[in-house]
């Protein structure tokens, strides 16, 4: 892009990089028993689910090992 070599018309704009505040933020709010419990509980259930559909979807990912490869009787007609 091109940059403008134009004043910018709102001059504090330009300088909201090197703005420093002197007003501190509240300190954050430390989470209640229940609310880390829930959290909890909702990442078991996330990474149980993801186990679970792993462990159901493993077999038909597989192929079977063990079944000689069958040819089509069409094949072997002609």
């Amino acid at each position: 892009m091109f940059s403008r070599r134009e004043p910018v018309p709102f001059a504090f704009v330009a300088e909201a990089d090197r703005f420093r505040s002197n007003v501190t933020p509240p300190p954050r709010q430390r989470a209640s028993a229940g609310q880390m419990a829930g959290r909890w509980l909702l990442g078991l259930t996330i990474v149980a689910g993801l186990v679970g559909s792993l462990v159901l979807g493993m077999p038909a990912l597989s192929t079977p090992a063990s079944t000689p490869a069958q040819q089509s009787q069409a094949s072997q007609g002609h």
